[in-house]
């Protein structure tokens, strides 16, 4: 490991990365650079087609383009970071979880897995090498938070605290109707657990949820639709600020969030 890497490590358990599998690329490029204003860059050839979304030159997200014969859900992909792939892996199979692909060698990037929790949330792991993750946090188009949305939070809370050591703290308004839990990691917030019973979308089960930080969610929802997609949820105040929840295109489900500092 190298000491630039090791200078900006993620602490193991942090969400690093988000990416999304599409089988129209250059559609999709355009739809999240009107959006956003991303630019792009080529990826590691061994994903395939894929490019590295990039504001001001620092990489925010990534984008890759599913095989022709490939049917697979789009959505988003929240990546922890890891400092063994493979251990991690292990850790997640002893723990319930399920590891569909990998962990393989993205290049001089790093190493990959891509994983589900015990309920079937899908997230990806990242030992980085010379790929760090998400370069610029903070400001319009940026990945600022991620929440795994599933029925309850207890089992599932456990699982993450014992495979990546997050501390799991319910939030100050937690009861009986509002099942949510905060992960901490070395006494920092780091992501969110929200139980929703029911309520939880039968067309895509348990997930984790990417936010995107935008200076008017209610204009960034309308922008969506402008765009050919649609909005999910309508804007409203939330726990992160005002926020909503909207689809590209493709039907990928993402949140658009003005930050506020949370509780």
């Amino acid at each position: 490991m190298t000491e630039a890497v090791k200078a900006t490590r993620r602490t193991p358990g942090t969400p690093c990365w988000v990416s999304l599998m599409v089988h129209g690329l250059g559609t999709t490029e355009e739809f999240y650079a009107e959006l956003f204003g991303w630019e792009y860059a080529p990826g590691p050839e061994q994903l395939g087609p894929y490019v590295r979304a990039l504001l001001d030159g620092r990489e925010v997200a990534g984008i890759g383009e599913m095989p022709p014969d490939r049917h697979l859900p789009v959505a988003w992909t929240t990546y922890l970071a890891t400092d063994d792939a493979d251990a991690t892996a292990e850790a997640i199979r002893s723990c319930g979880g399920t590891v569909a692909v990998g962990p393989l060698d993205a290049g001089i990037a790093g190493r990959v897995a891509i994983c589900s929790d015990p309920l079937g949330a899908i997230f990806g792991i990242w030992q980085a090498q010379t790929h760090l993750g998400t370069r610029t946090h903070g400001g319009p188009g940026t990945p600022v938070w991620n929440e795994l949305v599933t029925q309850d939070t207890t089992a599932v809370g456990k699982f993450y605290e014992h495979v990546f050591g997050h501390e799991a703290q319910a939030h100050a308004t937690a009861s009986d109707d509002f099942d949510y839990l905060t992960l901490y990691l070395e006494d920092r917030p780091v992501a969110a657990v929200h139980g929703v019973g029911r309520s939880l979308p039968h067309d895509r089960g348990p997930h984790w949820m990417a936010y995107f930080e935008v200076e008017d969610p209610d204009a960034a929802a309308e922008r969506v639709v402008d765009l050919g997609g649609r909005i999910v949820e309508p804007p409203r105040e939330g726990l992160s600020g005002r926020l909503a929840v909207v689809a590209d295109p493709e039907g990928a489900v993402f949140t658009v969030v003005r930050s506020r500092q949370r509780s």
